[in-house]
This record gives C-alpha cells, structure tokens and sequence, in this order.
C-alpha cells in the first residue's frame, strides 16, 4: 500500500465538511430522535437506548463506507483516474486504498453513536462494547467494496440515487430498522442473504439479543466482499480499457 496516496485520501475526505456532516451526523440525529420517542422503554428485555445504539451505529457505519466510495464517480467525470493510471500507483492501490478511507470515515460514526448512546444510559458489558465497535465496524467491508461498485457506475448527479436505494433497502431489511422476527418467514430467509442482516446480527448479539452466529456471519460478509471486489476490478479496468 502507497501510504504517501493514503493519507492524501484521508485529508481529502476529512475536508469534505458537508460529506462528513451528512454520513457522520445523521446516525447521531436518528438516534436522539427515536431515543426521545421510545427510548425509555424496553426490546426484548433489552434497554431500548441500547438496543437503538447498536442499530444506529451499524446505520452510520454503512452509511459512512458507502458515501465515502461512491464519491469516486466524481474522480472519474474529471479524469481524475485517467490521470492516476499515467503513475506508478496500481488499480488495486487506488481502489484499496479508498477502501481503506472508506472504512476509517465509517469508524466516526459508530465510535459517535456509542459515546453517545453510553452517555445517555445504554449498558454493555467491557466485551459487549468490543463487539459492537469492533464487530460492527469490520461488518461494513462488504458496504465499503459496495460503495466503490457504485463510483464505478454512477455520474456525480445519480450518486444519491444509486447510494441511498440500496443503503435504506439493506437497512430495512437487514432489520435495523424493523425487527427480523415481524417479517413474513420467506423475507427473513431473504434478509439472510445480506451483510446488513449479520451487521445487525452481530451488533444485536453484543447488546444482548442472543448470541451473534460470528462464524456464519463471517462467511456471508467475506463472500459479499470478494464478489463485490472482483465487480469493483472488472469495471475499473473495462473504464481504463475505453481509455
């Protein structure tokens, strides 16, 4: 990895105020939202505040990965990456190392989220925490490839659309939004297919609703992200073929 285009990358996405604003904040926002509606109850035995927590941290870290590749499209409308193929850096430096971005950017929001879901009385055991930072977090690989894919189709004026449809359909149907279990059965088999089921897997087994299946789950999202990355590499080098 070129570590002197990494951290070129980084500074670039940490100066994009409004990008960060968007991606970083909303998960915050939704959780002080739906916490003032319903946050003093409980779900399945579980404090509500901790079990939003953990929903809104997977949230923002989809949401942060997917962002933070998809704006490549935009790199590409300017012939930023006509001009990058002219230097020693390689497609897979280039498209790794925004993954690499992509997945520090999606960092901020579930570390945001579960300071403040802490702060506001959500309740984890020390591993609990581990879990839910930590597990959520590498969860969002798949999203992080995904978002790449979608710089590689979209034009800077679809990368909302081609961002935000498959973001709230994972959403909703990976169960961070509505639970799994009020599902018809045939959509819950559905649900399984996709990394936002084992994201929320994993992040509901830390807060405690059972037990995340790790094993399955890593499997799901390793398939998701080499498939998705050899999508990633075709695109590119078709574009680079076209010159």
């Amino acid at each position: 990895m070129n570590l002197t285009y990494l951290a070129l990358e980084t500074r670039r996405a940490l100066r994009s105020p409004r990008a960060l604003v968007f991606t970083v904040g909303m998960p915050v926002l939704y959780y002080f939202i739906f916490s003032g509606i319903w946050g003093s109850g409980e779900v399945g035995g579980i404090n509500a505040k901790t079990a939003l927590m953990s929903s809104m941290a997977a949230f923002g870290a989809m949401m942060g990965t997917m962002f933070t590749g998809a704006r490549t499209a935009q790199e590409r409308a300017v012939g930023w990456q006509r001009q990058l193929r002219l230097t020693p850096l390689t497609p897979v430096q280039y498209l790794l190392g925004k993954g690499i971005v992509g997945m520090f950017v999606g960092l901020i929001p579930v570390l945001l989220v579960s300071i403040v879901g802490g702060i506001d009385g959500a309740s984890l055991s020390a591993g609990g925490w581990v879990q839910l930072v930590l597990g959520v977090w590498l969860s969002a690989i798949p999203f992080a490839v995904l978002g790449l894919l979608i710089g590689q189709l979209a034009t800077p004026d679809t990368i909302p659309v081609f961002t935000m449809v498959p973001m709230l359909l994972c959403g909703f149907l990976g169960g961070l939004w509505i639970p799994i279990a009020i599902f018809p059965h045939w959509l819950g088999q559905v649900a399984k297919v996709l990394p936002s089921y084992w994201m929320a897997d994993i992040g509901h087994g830390a807060v405690g609703h059972g037990s995340a299946n790790l094993g399955a789950a890593a499997g799901v999202l390793a398939a998701w992200a080499i498939v998705l990355g050899a999508l990633v590499m075709l695109r590119y080098r078709r574009d680079a073929a076209r010159g």
